[in-house]
């Protein structure tokens, strides 16, 4: 983390360079931890004793360079200088305030007889937290509920209701099934990994961190880099999704696209993220329960439909049989399960065996679960659960408090993954039985020809004429003759995608803020690098509006190219960027369960060491302290190493089947242009960066320690 110093701090050092009070030197160090137990003369801790806690109030100003006095929160004053772990404001050094006095000498070591002893060395060492400036801090006001609904408005999008529908139409019933229900094990499996590191360091920009700390500095700007690409790609492309929706009503008009739905309706998006974060999250609360109503209702409709609900009608164009029928009383149809007569039943003109549309399915339905992460964007501003306990000034009770905020995200990331599995094959499942496979309102690949369908448009980047649809459960409720009720579920839609639209811009604007609150902007910097720090301030309400604009600004032209007229170029765009943001995520799971693992794997070999150091939070293995670690995954490592082949598979196998029966430039650029992409950022950073080629050195037990303590300070000044 590097400090931002409106001054120079050279008059401060001097002045403790200067201090003769104590005796003996001051080792001032700039990014120390409060963790860190007494020094000895290899420079490894020994065991901490309660005379070395520090007290997390007593920090270093930075706006003004000067040293805070320490108040005891039960007398309400300063303690008085010769107290131990206070400040003195003047600036002097008071004698038991956090100094330690560290053996320099080499007798502590076994000293053969005849040898007489060396002097003894001692200086006391002084340790400073340095916190970042307080516009680059934000609030930790979102309860358990909030986190838990911001994931939920992230992952319920338009997967469930268009993807299934295509995954239906392409590989059928069977496949809709299994390509909802193995990629929603994968979600959890990574989930799992995440979660584990999350409840132990909710830090900002934690997913670029974890990558950082524990693979390759480099690869981790580059994670960085492509999660905040993911979902301010994706805040676009719902934007135009949604204005496709709504032209199931509206015939396209040029003036109301871009005045309301290309313009205003990003607008109040945005105006809706600029709210505190504690507002904020309580529109997320209203929303995502909207959308769990309408899921409900939904698959209560899906239920209803195939028990009895259907109109019974040989041709959905001939009313006037429609209308005999109805006089008959021989008006409805009990589905059951006849579509599943040939479950294995696939595209023939898309895929060339089941179980390469199955594959094929698997990718599509990888999109679908984009979100359920979004917990590890959201943690920075997760609230301490009982706000009494942040300001006790004892460090004893330290790790205790810090477990509770891996109470508070814990939930949201473990369950979130099962909700969304459970939602997305129930309403999947319930789909395939109420519609045929072939049905050409489902919607299909665009780049696939299908001569019994020509001329009915499905693709929803498409600005298309009135009527089309491309949500399987409209096409179900024309089929089923229940006319209000496909404009009700295409209500449903457009909500969802708005909603899902402005919480992605919410997890954009904090990814980038993550990415570049810890740059240092000082003058001596190249402008890049201050160019890129601007934007990781915040304003007076701790929002950082600067990353939440420039990340609505980025992708914010891409509804407008629609005006242009029909044109297979643009739609084919718009389709390729909002696709990328599938295998744009699923690299960054992979690159997470590659750090889990070699976080896992560090932490067992030196375990021992952590355990006798006694570093707070990644002792596992410690039977004594068995709940100062935050959450232990199930079945690792061997659930982190399915997790990152599970990510493997569907980024080479399944996005690769694409292509199997014939290769076409949409689903190519779509699933492997970003994997390139992804890779030559990464070779131009090692180079502009000039870093090491080899992956981080996690061999070193005192290396590893210093590493951990690094990351308990970031946690600690983000707090």
């Amino acid at each position: 983390m590097t400090s931002q110093w409106p001054n120079s701090p050279e008059p401060m050092l001097d002045e403790l360079r200067d201090d003769h009070s104590h005796g003996g030197d001051i080792a001032l160090r700039p990014l120390p931890s409060i963790h860190e137990p007494r020094g000895r003369e290899d420079g490894r801790p020994t065991n901490r004793s309660d005379d070395d806690h520090v007290n997390p109030s007593q920090r270093l100003n930075p706006d003004t360079a000067r040293l805070s006095p320490s108040r005891d929160p039960s007398r309400g004053a300063a303690s008085h200088p010769s107290t131990r772990s206070s400040w003195d404001v003047t600036g002097s050094l008071p004698l038991d305030s956090r100094s330690m006095t560290t053996d320099h000498s080499s007798h502590a070591l076994a000293q053969p007889s005849d040898e007489p002893p060396k002097p003894v060395v001692r200086r006391r060492e002084r340790r400073i937290v340095v916190t970042p400036s307080q516009d680059r801090l934000v609030h930790r006001r979102l309860r358990g509920i909030h986190l838990s609904m911001i994931a939920v408005n992230a992952t319920l999008g338009t997967g469930m209701y268009w993807r299934g529908g295509q995954i239906l139409q392409l590989g059928g019933p069977l496949s809709t099934l299994l390509a909802f229900l193995l990629p929603g094990v994968l979600a959890w499996a990574v989930m799992q990994c995440i979660t584990e590191m999350l409840c132990i360091w909710p830090i900002p920009g934690a997913l670029s961190v974890y990558v950082s700390e524990f693979v390759d500095p480099e690869l981790g700007i580059a994670i960085g880099i492509t999660y905040w690409f993911t979902y301010a790609a994706s805040f676009a492309a719902l934007v135009a999704t949604s204005a496709a929706e709504i032209h199931y009503w509206k015939p396209e008009n040029k003036a109301f696209d871009g005045a309301v739905l290309y313009f205003l309706i990003p607008c109040f998006l945005v105006f809706l993220n600029c709210f505190r974060i504690d507002i904020y999250g309580w529109f997320e609360v209203i929303s995502s329960s909207i959308k769990v109503v309408f899921l409900l209702v939904v698959i209560c409709c899906m239920v209803a439909i195939n028990v009895g609900g259907r109109l019974l009608l040989p041709s959905l164009s001939d009313r006037v049989i429609a209308d005999e029928m109805i006089i008959a009383g021989t008006t409805h149809q009990i589905i059951g399960a006849g579509f599943w007569d040939h479950p294995i039943e696939y595209d023939h003109n898309a895929a060339s065996s089941w179980f390469n549309s199955l594959a094929m399915s698997i990718s599509i339905a990888s999109f679908a679960y984009v979100g359920v992460e979004v917990v590890a964007a959201s943690a920075l501003e997760a609230r301490w659960p009982n706000g009494n306990l942040r300001t006790n000034s004892d460090l004893s009770e330290r790790s205790h408090e810090e477990l509770l905020i891996g109470e508070t995200v814990r939930f949201s990331s473990v369950y979130i993954p099962v909700l969304a599995t459970i939602a997305y094959v129930l309403a999947g499942v319930l789909a395939s039985f109420n519609i045929r496979r072939d049905d050409c309102r489902l919607p299909r690949l665009s780049w696939v020809a299908n001569e019994k369908c020509d001329g009915i448009t499905t693709n929803p980047s498409s600005s298309s004429s009135s009527g089309t649809t491309t949500s399987a459960f409209v096409a179900i409720a024309i089929e089923a003759g229940l006319s209000p009720l496909d404009h009700v579920f295409n209500n449903f839609l457009v909500f969802t995608a708005l909603t899902c639209a402005g919480t992605n811009l919410y997890v954009a604007s904090r990814a980038l803020f993550g990415l570049v609150a810890r740059l240092d902007d000082a003058p001596s910097q190249p402008w890049p690098l201050r160019l890129l720090a601007w934007f990781g301030k915040t304003n007076r309400h701790r929002v950082p509006m600067r990353a939440m604009i420039l990340s609505a600004l980025s992708f914010c032209w891409v509804p407008f190219l629609q005006l242009h007229g029909e044109s297979a170029n643009i739609s084919m765009f718009i389709e390729i960027l909002a696709t990328m943001s599938t295998a744009s995520v699923i690299i960054v799971w992979a690159f997470e369960c590659w750090a889990f693992i070699r976080y896992y794997h560090c932490i067992y070999k030196h375990r021992e060491a952590l355990e006798r150091w006694e570093l707070s939070q990644v002792r596992r293995w410690d039977q004594r302290h068995y709940r100062d670690y935050p959450y232990r995954s199930h079945m690792q490592p061997f659930l982190g190493y399915m997790a990152l082949a599970g990510c493997l598979f569907v980024l080479v196998v399944a996005n690769s089947a694409l292509l199997w029966k014939k290769f076409h430039p949409t689903p190519f650029l779509s699933t492997f242009l970003l994997q390139i992409v992804f890779f030559v950022v990464c070779i131009i950073l090692k180079v502009f960066r000039g870093g090491s080629w080899s992956l981080v050195d996690l061999s070193n037990p005192d290396r590893v320690a210093e590493k951990i303590r690094k990351l308990h300070d970031i946690r600690l000044g983000a707090s």
